[in-house]
């Protein structure tokens, strides 16, 4: 196809009608998945299976009936677990007309339905009307319930009732995982939404091309078309004629196919589609930021650990405490993630032609991406590789055009500035290179580069602890196997530029027979930052207070304003997705694990790499009490 045939398709694809607003939404999907996964009860066990019989036995008929003749002035404002259960047999669009038809006549809508994080009046008024109509059922998921006689009595009774033999534990398996491929800030941004948008309907028209030509395709969604398609199956009524007027039929989510290895019903779907899209498009179809990430990482409780506000915390000063916090300057970095592929060359020579690659770089010093890296180009090799990286949202992109021939040399070099993705989140487009005198000719070699971006986030803080005589962030580093002498020495904080942020040192308390820590600052105070009484740190005027694991199988505990568990590992989001070396051991890794009502959970704030170390601090209030901690735990490993 030709330039003017891609933009034809284009535009077919975009003609196409939706009848609800996707792009709203989709962020209360959003939203709503936040607030299942900080109630993981609702992913297995008993708790699942009893909001599953509560689905079943009372918010569907609840519905019906409201459907039937309004039974409250406002929408209905569904129950959290009911919602969870409705949202996953939603997703199996076929079933659920066919489960609704069978039971009430009639597909059940949401229409008149608001979610359960919905904050309006007309919460109180569902819960009167349901318990008028449900005396002996509470609104609200009541746990104790789940584990109680009345549990298993119920079940049994709900099998002799006309439930739909759906398996709903099932399809809260295949479902649960899905949110952490979607959570990550960019997800939430409207550039980022009404690209996913278009990109949908795109994907819709590709299965509607499919249909005319009788092809059977299994296509397959990036995961920004894939929450897209989601939110459209969770309005029932408007995707069943949506896709009747579109494609004659509705169209079948199948999501029970999870084998993403090479080969597979997964990987060859997700293959042709991106093969058909490129060729129908002349766009790319692998998007920054929305591609698969890997599994979810293992939790590091199956239960929930929310801190008591009634549990005494550390008493100290917070106005002084916040004044030694400000003592840490740490460099504010931003950073975007990219995926870049070389997807055409023009006029290369014919000596040259299926020998070359392109080598990219930034232009810059860049505190995220410093290195060189090669990719194919596409139609030189036959073979599409994308290059994914993350790096500061400034300067220019440099690639260089290398032979591969038996003598490499570079045949010439173009750049491309970021300040390109201003407004954009993906850009495509050819770019001229600057040649070798031995290589001009009457035409310029170009080069198509297609590459999708991320929105700016604040990159993890990253410092490193080291005796005077260690260089920053210096490969196969040893500061901490010297830690013994720590007594007798400063040990340097520096940033990731190795500036001097601040120096500790360990000190004997005469008086007490305790300890404490000892911290200069650049501003050249010497200041108390720790100190050790009866079985913990105090640190930061008592702000903080540390405490050991009592057995070998508990974890150090930082409490303050927050509350921290210090974890031996690399743990949640430093869980590592590919690790080969069987060299690296587990312990020499410490996750720093905040826990609260938002975190129930956990969340991680730090890793301390204790052989090397550094730390990558992802929450700035965490710096200082995250180096005091790891300190103190380097000095308890000797």
């Amino acid at each position: 196809m030709d330039t003017e045939e891609h933009e034809s398709e284009w535009n077919a694809a975009q003609s196409i009608f939706i009848s609800e607003d996707l792009l709203a939404a989709a962020k209360l999907q959003l939203q709503f998945l936040a607030v299942v996964d900080r109630n993981r009860w609702l992913y297995q066990g008993q708790t699942l299976q009893w909001a599953i019989y509560r689905y079943n036995a009372f918010w569907l008929p609840f519905i019906a009936k409201h459907s039937e003749s309004k039974i409250t002035s406002g929408p209905l404002v569904v129950p959290l677990d009911c919602e969870w259960i409705w949202h996953c047999h939603r997703l199996n669009p076929i079933r659920y007309k066919s489960d609704c038809e069978e039971f009430y006549g009639k597909i059940l809508d949401n229409s008149n339905v608001v979610s359960s994080i919905n904050q309006e009046t007309s919460r109180k008024e569902t819960e009167e009307t349901w318990n008028k109509l449900y005396p002996n059922e509470p609104y609200e998921y009541d746990m104790s319930r789940a584990s109680s006689t009345e549990f298993s009595e119920s079940l049994y009774n709900g099998k002799t009732q006309s439930f739909s033999k759906y398996d709903f534990v099932l399809a809260v398996e295949r479902q649960s995982p899905f949110f952490y491929q979607v959570s990550r800030p960019h997800f939430k941004k409207d550039l980022f939404l009404q690209e996913a948008v278009a990109r949908y309907k795109g994907f819709l028209h590709l299965i509607r091309r499919n249909r005319e030509r009788s092809l059977k395709r299994f296509c397959v969604p990036t995961y920004d078309v894939d929450l897209i398609w989601h939110t459209h199956q969770l309005h029932p009524l408007s995707y069943c004629k949506d896709m009747v007027e579109l494609l004659g039929k509705i169209l079948e989510h199948d999501d029970t196919d999870q084998n993403r290895s090479k080969g597979q019903k997964l990987d060859t779907g997700f293959s042709d589609t991106t093969k058909q899209w490129e060729e129908t498009f002349g766009l790319r179809y692998w998007r920054a930021g929305a591609m698969y990430r890997g599994g979810a990482p293992s939790p590091i409780t199956t239960t929930p650990c929310i801190p008591d506000p009634t549990t005494p915390t550390p008493s100290g000063d917070a106005d002084s405490a916040n004044g030694l916090q400000r003592l840490i300057h740490l460099p504010k970095i931003n950073y975007i993630e990219i995926l870049l592929e070389f997807v055409e060359i023009k006029n290369l020579p014919e000596t040259e032609k299926g020998k070359v690659n392109v080598v990219f770089s930034k232009s810059h010093s860049d505190g995220i991406f410093n290195s060189k890296k090669k990719l194919v180009i596409q139609s030189e090799s036959g073979q599409k590789q994308v290059a994914i990286f993350q790096c500061e949202p400034n300067g220019y992109l440099l690639f260089e055009l290398v032979s591969t021939s038996k003598k490499p040399n570079s045949l010439g070099s173009c750049f491309f500035s970021l300040e390109e993705f201003h407004g954009k989140v993906s850009v495509e487009k050819w770019l001229d290179l600057d040649l070798n005198l031995n290589l001009v000719g009457s035409e310029p070699i170009q080069l198509k580069v297609a590459a999708s971006c991320t929105f700016p986030i604040l990159a993890p803080h990253v410092v490193q602890m080291l005796l005077h005589s260690s260089s920053p962030f210096q490969k196969g580093c040893c500061s901490f196997p010297c830690v013994t002498r720590f007594h007798k020495n400063w040990m340097w904080i520096v940033d990731a530029y190795g500036d001097e942020i601040i120096r500790l040192q360990f000190r004997d308390m005469k008086k007490t027979k305790g300890s404490e820590i000892v911290g200069f600052t650049r501003a050249e105070e010497t200041l108390v930052v720790g100190q050790f009484l009866g079985q913990k740190w105090s640190l930061m005027d008592s702000l903080w207070s540390l405490t050991f694991p009592e057995t070998k199988d508990s974890h150090f505990l930082l409490i303050g304003p927050h509350m921290v568990k210090l974890v031996y590992g690399r743990k949640l989001d430093y869980e590592p997705k590919h690790n080969n070396d069987k060299r690296t051991k587990e312990n020499d890794f410490m996750t720093a694990v905040e826990f609260s009502a938002e975190y129930p959970y956990g969340k991680a704030v730090a890793m301390f790499d204790l052989k090397s170390g550094v730390l990558m601090l992802q929450e700035e209030w965490f710096a200082l009490p995250g180096i005091l901690s790891a300190f103190i735990v380097c000095k308890g490993r000797t």
